[in-house]
């Protein structure tokens, strides 16, 4: 390929990723909509555990984590081992002495939120405690019936389940890792961890009335079953009637003997 043909593909590549495509390889500031959006409900900033995870019946949730650090990176795995960034929106963050601000005033202050294709990573305000201190909170997006997320902090954990939504039957319901406790609040179920230290968590839940849904679909399918099994029966007892009334219900002993056809012996 001749020069003069090579530069306009190079302009081309060069201009691939300097413009549309740069935010695949790169980073991106999260919108400021995004960023001040109104949670579904107030966060819940007094817990005792480092991690809070209020599900809701949308298929989102809201986190509220206590930091111990400067920089938090948001993200989670795919089946591949990689990364993927997770969407956050109604970004806070409250300082040890309960001023809480937005986040775009998070960035304001010096702090940054920016989303990459593998993580979203959030730096805090340049005047938030050495240590980090504080805690952070932002919505995301979930999956119906069932909650699962890298942890982003060690210690304490407790997850608020949807009202009605439960934990306890198995198969539908499973809670990884192990260890936890679950309390009833109201209609709700809060899981606790007192120490995780595992790489993620995992709520795999179920509503009350799933379990009679299931419980009628298995009576049903006995009770077809079992009319299915009657039918043929059936059939087959007046296959063997209608054999003998013809006359072909023959005795077989003999033609199942063990001698050799004939002309073969």
């Amino acid at each position: 390929m001749s020069r003069r043909r090579l530069l306009p593909l190079v302009g081309l590549v060069a201009l691939v990723l300097t413009a549309g495509c740069a935010g695949f390889f790169g980073s991106q500031p999260v919108s400021d909509e995004q960023l001040d959006e109104d949670p579904p409900s107030p966060y819940v900033w007094d817990n005792e555990v480092n991690a809070h995870i209020t599900i809701t019946e949308n298929a989102r949730f809201q986190a509220v984590y206590r930091l111990d650090r400067t920089r938090m990176e948001l993200f989670r795995r795919d089946g591949f081992g990689g990364r993927n960034a997770i969407p956050v929106s109604a970004v806070r963050y409250r300082y040890p002495n309960g001023t809480v601000i937005t986040g775009t005033e998070l960035v304001a202050r010096g702090g940054a939120i920016n989303r990459s294709r593998e993580r979203v990573s959030v730096r805090l305000p340049a005047d938030a405690p050495d240590d980090g201190g504080g805690r952070l909170a932002f919505t995301s997006s979930s999956t119906p019936k069932r909650f699962s997320l890298p942890t982003f902090v060690n210690g304490s954990y407790a997850v608020v389940l949807p009202p009605n939504r439960r934990v306890e039957m198995f198969p539908f319901g499973k809670v990884s890792p192990r260890g936890y406790e679950v309390t009833p609040a109201d209609d709700r179920r809060v899981i606790r961890w007192d120490s995780v230290e595992s790489d993620s968590v995992s709520v795999q839940f179920y509503l009350q009335r799933d379990l009679l849904i299931f419980g009628g679909a298995a009576v049903g399918l006995g009770i077809v079953g079992a009319v299915g099994a009657l039918y043929y029966k059936r059939r087959i007892d007046a296959l063997r009637e209608q054999r003998e009334e013809l006359g072909l219900d023959v005795d077989t002993d003999d033609e199942f003997r063990d001698d050799p056809p004939p002309g073969m012996g």
